[in-house]
């Protein structure tokens, strides 16, 4: 009879704690909601049970919210399964026609797929001295000294749209905004270098680019503000363009002050640096450089190259994840997106591309209502999704042999492993957290359409999930 008895007591053991957290969560949640923050705004919760997927508590699961970067959990779980952990980027170096007494008679092509990493400062041998080098290394193995033809960058893999439909202008010339193209380069990032005012008020002028950008003209409108304001500085620069400007405040106190920016077009950015290294080599292509985008509107044809030089790999999809989810590096989600619909038919469109994760978490078990997102990083602020799909997500992640690479890429926040995700009005995190007793959860929390201060509301919603701990 005891030992009847014992495995009784401790389900009623469970039982009890499992209504009391739950308990725990209404009353904080309730306490959350009466808050003057939140008069406007709408919370969404849903805590899951890590070892049985039981739902330990959950308030508006089912309201699709904007979740801003918590949305890059779809697509770094699809992007693990369709594309593997070891998945990697291919950069071509190709040529036509023959090689005779040191002259290439033909022409040099550069093909991208797309690889987010190229010229990244993040591994030693995406760096853009590191790729320079083994360019000039494979020509000099190959006696190639002298280029009769034009040297091709084919960046056509991709879609020429390269931002998501529904970014918004005041994003897309900064840094965080960069687009996605078949040929990126240095993650499509350009720092911007400012002398603050003498004086607040001032206008903080501009004393370089690194690297160097070829523009018709940069205005800046940033004015000098107080000491300690940081960095409130926004670049209007759209895709393929050539003038731009830039408003907002740095803060006054130093001696330069720097925000960064989106480069418009990175294939003619690495164009122009390629040719400048060429002539720093006494190398060049006699004929030119030419950009696929340059020969699209006409239909011209290129000549198809037929010897392979060298071909530039990306680091493994597991370490591009770890970056794109520790460091929410938009242009990584971006880039596996359109990745996804370039390795089904051929051609990296976002559209084809969300339609593919979206496809991916129906068959296993999201709503598609659920999950109505237009990007794959979660920058729009029209997407839209439940906190109910993003832990379907964790949980499926949770069954994946990738899982450890997976967890590793979250960040720890507030003592916990989870992902953060904010955009104007809305914050959101979703992860893991063990408590003291050792119960395991899956977690996900946004609320959106809150007043007042960000970094306020953030202190209430570590508040609400440290009852987990």
């Amino acid at each position: 009879m005891k030992k009847l008895l014992l495995p009784a007591f401790m389900l009623a053991i469970q039982i009890s704690f499992a209504q009391g957290i739950k308990e725990k969560l209404e009353r904080g949640v309730q306490k959350l909601e009466a808050d003057s923050q939140m008069r406007h705004a709408i919370l969404s919760l849903f805590v899951l049970d890590a070892k049985n997927g039981q739902t330990v508590y959950g308030h508006h699961e089912q309201i699709g919210l904007a979740p801003a970067s918590c949305q890059k959990l779809f697509t770094s779980a699809a992007a693990f399964d369709l594309l593997g952990h070891d998945y990697r980027y291919k950069t071509w170096l190709k040529y036509d026609g023959k090689i005779e007494a040191g002259t290439l008679l033909g022409n040099l092509f550069l093909i991208g797929s797309g690889d987010p990493t190229l010229g990244s400062r993040r591994w030693k041998e995406t760096k853009e001295d590191f790729i320079f080098n083994e360019i000039f290394s494979t020509l000099k193995k190959n006696n190639i000294n002298k280029i009769s033809g034009n040297f091709f960058l084919d960046d056509s893999k991709f879609s020429i749209q390269p931002v998501p439909d529904g970014w918004i202008w005041g994003d897309i010339g900064n840094y965080y905004g960069a687009g996605c193209w078949g040929i990126n380069w240095r993650e499509n990032q350009y720092d911007l270098l400012l002398k603050p005012g003498s004086k607040i008020g001032d206008t903080a002028k501009i004393i370089s680019l690194d690297p160097a950008i070829k523009l018709g003209e940069m205005i800046s409108e940033i004015t000098t503000a107080d000491k300690g304001s940081g960095d409130n500085g926004y670049i209007y620069l759209p895709p393929y363009g050539v003038f731009g400007f830039m408003q907002g405040t740095i803060p006054i106190g130093t001696e330069h002050f720097t925000i960064s920016g989106s480069i418009p077009y990175p294939s003619d950015q690495l164009r122009n640096e390629m040719a400048d290294m060429f002539s720093k080599h006494d190398l060049a292509a006699e004929k030119g450089y030419h950009l696929y985008r340059e020969k699209s509107p006409d239909k011209q044809s290129w000549p198809e190259p037929t010897g392979d030089l060298s071909t530039f790999f990306s680091p493994p999809l597991d370490s591009i994840n770890y970056w794109f989810l520790k460091k929410s590096i938009n242009l990584y989600g971006e880039a596996l997106i359109k990745t996804l619909s370039y390795e089904k038919t051929g051609r990296g469109s976002t559209d084809k591309g969300v339609g593919i994760v979206k496809e991916f978490w129906v068959d296993r078990g999201i709503e598609n209502a659920a999950l109505n997102i237009v990007d794959g990083s979660g920058l729009s602020p029209q997407n839209r999704v439940t906190t109910d799909a993003l832990v379907k997500a964790l949980w499926y992640a949770k069954s994946r042999p990738w899982f450890p690479s997976f967890y590793s890429a979250f960040p720890e926040i507030n003592g916990m492993k989870m992902k953060s995700g904010s955009i104007a009005g809305a914050r959101s995190y979703a992860g893991f957290q063990t408590s003291k007793q050792g119960k395991e959860y899956l977690f996900a929390i946004i609320v959106n359409n809150y007043d007042g201060s960000s970094s306020r509301m953030v202190q209430k919603l570590w508040q609400l999930l440290d009852l987990l701990k």
